[in-house]
């Protein structure tokens, strides 16, 4: 068993697991939402960004393409929640929180990609 490969697998499940536990609920209720989760679930796909750097085959630049995109779309609405609850006299309201989930809806889908690639891969290496 290479040790690499379990904690490369780790994160990429890890920051899928984080970002559906956020993204699940009523989309504009704040109760179902919560900003530690976000940020857990941005910093988590930020090491397995990191981690997809040392990859230097193909598949690997496809998986640190989506590992991209779920960290810009995080980092997004972590920005948006951010401003929404420090600097905008509104506060965060439910279309703003709508906005942050379907950002970090659309970092899930990333995050799936990067999944269904690494077991897809996985299937594929032959012994």
């Amino acid at each position: 068993m290479n040790f690499e490969k379990v904690v490369f697998g780790f994160f990429i499940v890890l920051a899928l697991t984080l970002n559906f536990g956020f993204f699940v609920g009523d989309i504009d209720n704040p109760d179902h939402h919560h900003a530690i989760e976000l940020g857990a679930a941005l910093a988590v796909s930020l090491i397995a960004t990191i981690i997809k750097f040392g990859d230097r085959s193909q598949m690997g630049a496809v998986l640190l393409a989506t590992s991209l995109v779920a960290d810009l779309q995080l980092l997004i609405a972590a920005l948006i929640w951010g401003y929404a609850a420090n600097v905008a006299e509104s506060g965060v309201t439910s279309e703003i929180l709508a906005s942050i989930v379907s950002l970090s809806g659309g970092a899930l889908l990333a995050n799936l990609v990067s999944v269904t690639l690494l077991v897809a891969e996985t299937i594929t290496i032959r012994r």
